[in-house]
């Protein structure tokens, strides 16, 4: 069962999932990073370009999901290193540093809490996020232009290329795709069909909307939503 709330960190999700299967899952591209605890390991999750599929994966999970652009300010490695991948965290900080946390979060009465403490420090201890980044996913969530978005910055195309590879991990056309991923999801989560979804989201059709849903998820919309049709 997956459960998650809203995290003492601004913009962040501490989120669970137990599973006692081996069932397929998808965790889908959405801008962000995770620290994760599982089985007495702390982990990173990259920033995803595509759906990461989970097989076999029993067990508790649990992560703290950092709001879009922050997680390499707090981890303090950017993001396009992590592209795609999951990685024990002892191979970015120092290992005896992975250790007392490990044991830490192990000792306590509330792993999760103990986590998402890990994680709260983490983010006192680092430079604040560059108050742009806000504004980047804003504008792109919004359905801004990628050259709009630039212009309000200040920025030339390079320079916010340059910048979102090092906080997202791509660049600020393909997170402008995946946050329009996720918009047409809570749409059509929500009911909505998926003609009216892709009009809404920002997609030119439905078959821009399918072809995005398939690349990105590696599915059909029917069948990651569970239902068919429009």
């Amino acid at each position: 069962m997956y459960e998650e709330r809203a995290s003492r960190l601004s913009g962040a999700v501490v989120w669970t999932n137990t599973s006692s299967d081996t069932a397929t899952g998808r965790v889908l591209p959405d801008g962000c990073m995770d620290l994760l605890w599982h089985d007495g390991r702390l982990l990173v999750a990259g920033p995803d370009t595509r759906a990461y599929v989970t097989e076999g994966e029993r067990g508790s999970w649990a992560g703290v999901r950092f709001f879009p652009g922050t997680a390499p300010g707090f981890l303090g490695v950017p993001a396009h290193e992590l592209r795609d991948l999951r990685v024990d965290l002892a191979e970015l900080w120092p290992v005896s540093e992975v250790r007392r946390l490990n044991g830490r979060i192990e000792a306590a009465d509330d792993p999760v809490g103990a986590l998402e403490d890990v994680a709260v420090e983490c983010a006192a201890g680092a430079e604040p996020p560059d108050p742009a980044l806000r504004r980047v996913v804003a504008a792109l969530d919004a359905g801004r232009p990628v050259a709009a978005t630039a212009d309000e910055l200040g920025l030339g195309a390079r320079q916010l290329h340059r910048r979102c590879l090092s906080a997202f991990g791509y660049g600020p056309k393909t997170l402008a795709r995946i946050l329009r991923l996720q918009r047409a999801l809570a749409l059509a989560r929500g009911g909505a069909g998926f003609a009216d979804t892709a009009v809404r989201a920002g997609f030119a059709d439905q078959a821009h909307l399918a072809r995005d849903v398939r690349e990105l998820a590696g599915v059909p919309l029917g069948e990651l939503l569970g239902r068919r049709g429009g």
